[in-house]
Protein backbone atom coordinates (compact mmCIF):
# COMPACT_ATOMS: atom_id res chain seq x y z
CA UNK A 1 0.00 0.00 0.00
CA UNK A 2 1.52 3.93 -1.03
CA UNK A 3 1.79 6.40 1.18
CA UNK A 4 -1.01 8.60 2.60
CA UNK A 5 -0.83 12.32 1.31
CA UNK A 6 0.01 13.91 4.34
CA UNK A 7 2.80 11.22 4.55
CA UNK A 8 3.88 12.22 1.10
CA UNK A 9 3.69 15.54 1.91
CA UNK A 10 6.19 15.29 5.33
CA UNK A 11 8.07 13.24 3.19
CA UNK A 12 8.63 15.69 0.16
CA UNK A 13 8.96 18.37 2.55
CA UNK A 14 11.72 16.41 4.13
CA UNK A 15 13.60 15.38 1.33
CA UNK A 16 13.62 19.23 -0.01
CA UNK A 17 15.12 20.25 3.11
CA UNK A 18 17.98 17.70 3.11
CA UNK A 19 18.28 18.03 -1.11
CA UNK A 20 18.75 22.15 0.15
CA UNK A 21 20.94 22.01 3.27
CA UNK A 22 17.80 24.26 4.64
CA UNK A 23 16.95 23.82 8.04
CA UNK A 24 13.42 23.94 9.55
CA UNK A 25 13.95 26.95 10.91
CA UNK A 26 14.53 28.86 7.49
CA UNK A 27 11.33 27.01 5.88
CA UNK A 28 9.43 28.63 8.83
CA UNK A 29 11.00 31.68 7.70
CA UNK A 30 9.04 31.30 4.51
CA UNK A 31 6.28 30.29 5.60
CA UNK A 32 5.84 33.48 8.70
CA UNK A 33 5.69 30.66 11.72
CA UNK A 34 7.87 29.24 13.93
CA UNK A 35 10.39 26.53 13.67
CA UNK A 36 7.91 24.41 16.19
CA UNK A 37 4.90 25.02 14.32
CA UNK A 38 7.46 23.68 11.53
CA UNK A 39 8.51 20.51 13.28
CA UNK A 40 4.58 19.76 14.45
CA UNK A 41 3.48 19.45 10.67
CA UNK A 42 6.68 17.15 9.72
CA UNK A 43 6.02 14.85 13.03
CA UNK A 44 2.74 14.74 11.92
CA UNK A 45 1.57 16.01 15.30
CA UNK A 46 -0.74 18.92 12.65
CA UNK A 47 -1.18 18.74 9.30
CA UNK A 48 0.24 21.00 5.95
CA UNK A 49 -2.52 23.11 4.77
CA UNK A 50 -3.04 23.63 0.89
CA UNK A 51 -1.71 27.44 1.65
CA UNK A 52 1.02 25.92 3.47
CA UNK A 53 2.15 23.70 0.29
CA UNK A 54 1.65 26.10 -2.22
CA UNK A 55 4.13 28.09 0.02
CA UNK A 56 6.47 25.61 0.71
CA UNK A 57 6.54 24.67 -3.63
CA UNK A 58 7.16 28.18 -4.46
CA UNK A 59 9.48 28.70 -1.83
CA UNK A 60 11.56 25.52 -3.50
CA UNK A 61 10.83 26.71 -6.92
CA UNK A 62 8.57 23.48 -7.91
CA UNK A 63 4.83 23.19 -8.76
CA UNK A 64 2.45 22.31 -5.72
CA UNK A 65 1.54 19.07 -7.58
CA UNK A 66 5.21 17.90 -7.64
CA UNK A 67 5.23 18.45 -3.82
CA UNK A 68 1.93 16.43 -3.15
CA UNK A 69 3.28 14.14 -5.28
CA UNK A 70 6.07 13.03 -3.02
CA UNK A 71 9.96 13.33 -2.53
CA UNK A 72 11.09 12.01 -5.48
CA UNK A 73 9.42 14.14 -7.89
CA UNK A 74 9.34 16.89 -5.50
CA UNK A 75 13.32 16.73 -5.40
CA UNK A 76 13.36 15.92 -8.89
CA UNK A 77 11.83 19.01 -9.75
CA UNK A 78 14.26 21.31 -7.68
CA UNK A 79 16.33 23.58 -10.29
CA UNK A 80 19.91 22.47 -9.89
CA UNK A 81 20.95 25.90 -8.01
CA UNK A 82 18.78 25.35 -5.38
CA UNK A 83 20.35 21.83 -4.28
CA UNK A 84 22.73 21.41 -1.96
CA UNK A 85 25.46 20.46 -3.51
CA UNK A 86 25.53 23.57 -6.29
CA UNK A 87 25.60 25.28 -2.68
CA UNK A 88 28.97 23.18 -1.50
CA UNK A 89 30.58 23.55 -4.85
CA UNK A 90 30.05 27.98 -5.07
CA UNK A 91 31.21 28.35 -1.68
CA UNK A 92 34.33 26.18 -2.58
CA UNK A 93 34.93 27.98 -5.52
CA UNK A 94 35.04 31.07 -3.59
CA UNK A 95 37.19 30.00 -0.97
CA UNK A 96 39.50 28.45 -3.80
CA UNK A 97 39.54 32.03 -5.25
CA UNK A 98 40.30 33.38 -2.32
CA UNK A 99 43.29 31.54 -1.12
Amino acid sequence: MGMTLDERVRSAVAALLYATGESQVDLATALGVSQAQVSRRQSGAAAWSLADCDIVAAHYGIDVLELLAGPTRATESLLPQRRRSAARGRRAAVQDGAS
